[in-house]
């Protein structure tokens, strides 16, 4: 098992291919960037996690998905929340 890292982009959704089964832990900026950390199992075959990110006051008509975590941009003047939705 290993902890691996991957660059999101803020927008509403994302797609990634990680190890199947892999923990999602939390969402941080790092320089400037927001990242996702996962517990995996690097040789396991990939599969497709879908990401929904919401900034703070958004309108949410559907069931958002699996919290992840919290974070902020720009010294805290943008805040967003990571979501995993489960097709």
């Amino acid at each position: 098992m290993r902890i691996w890292k991957w660059m999101l982009d803020i927008q509403d959704r994302q797609t990634m291919m990680m190890p199947r089964g892999a923990k999602l832990l939390g969402i941080q900026i790092q320089n400037a960037t927001p990242c996702l950390w996962a517990l995996c199992e690097p040789l396991a075959p990939k599969e497709p996690r879908c990401i929904a990110i919401y900034g703070t006051g958004h309108l949410i008509v559907e069931n958002p998905g699996e919290y992840i975590g919290t974070f902020q941009v720009s010294g805290g003047a943008f805040v967003f929340h990571a979501f995993e939705v489960k097709n």
